[in-house]
């Protein structure tokens, strides 16, 4: 039985190429100005310390930090620090209208099928919690983040392992066995199927896995949780 989804987006949900090809590089181009012109705010300042703190840099060496900063994006390191001011500068380009939010067309069916059948959903990802509320805020269809029990970012651990998800789970107050996960990356399933969490690999932008670990569909429309009787929290 399933009680609770959590989905990833990129590459699950939305396109991974709207989040390399349009976010990524919009982040990037704007990133040292942001910096400069907000290093004093204190949430970017704090974001700043933190970065400086893990990476040793001095705290006054701004250049380095912006130089630190650059250097994660273009490696597409999972920085803390790093996906905490992208959030922020894309913030920013929803407000002004550079772009909406990709979302594959069979997902938000099935996102208000799963709850008009009081399944609650979730978000894992490893963008920062405001990045992905922002994400979900400003898709074509509206203000979607209505649909989400709640979301996750690698604060509760890195998505390839598994005690990740064993604190989500104890979070969300749910057994493995009654849960599923959606991503496209197998390396993230198999983290997650060490929990018992169901799984599911949306071959979307990826390619097929030869192992065949986890159930592939490549649409939300092919997922059949069976019936959808759900013992929620």
């Amino acid at each position: 039985m399933i009680c609770a989804v959590i989905t990833d987006i990129e590459g699950t949900a939305g396109s991974l190429h709207f989040v390399k090809g349009v976010l990524f590089p919009f982040a990037r181009e704007r990133l040292p100005a942001f910096v400069a012109a907000n290093a004093h705010s204190p949430d970017v300042s704090a974001w700043l310390k933190d970065l400086s703190q893990r990476h040793g840099l001095a705290l006054s060496d701004l250049g380095a930090q912006v130089a630190q900063l650059l250097e994660l994006s273009d490696a597409d390191v999972k920085d803390p620090a790093l996906k905490a001011l992208q959030g922020m500068i894309w913030a920013d380009g929803y407000a002004q209208g550079e772009f909406v939010a990709h979302l594959y067309d069979d997902v938000v069916p099935a996102l208000r099928r799963w709850n008009s059948a009081g399944l609650p959903v979730y978000v894992y990802s490893s963008g920062s919690l405001p990045a992905q509320l922002q994400y979900f805020r400003h898709t074509a269809m509206g203000d979607l983040s209505a649909l989400f029990r709640g979301f996750f970012d690698t604060h509760v651990g890195p998505k390839r392992e598994p005690h990740a998800y064993a604190e989500i789970l104890k979070r969300i107050s749910q057994p493995g066995n009654h849960v599923a996960f959606l991503s496209d990356i197998s390396e993230e399933l198999d983290a997650a199927a060490a929990n018992g969490i169901h799984t599911w690999r949306l071959v979307r932008d990826a390619e097929p896995d030869a192992q065949a670990r986890h159930c592939e569909v490549s649409s939300f429309d092919q997922i059949d949780f069976g019936a959808l009787k759900v013992d929620t929290p």
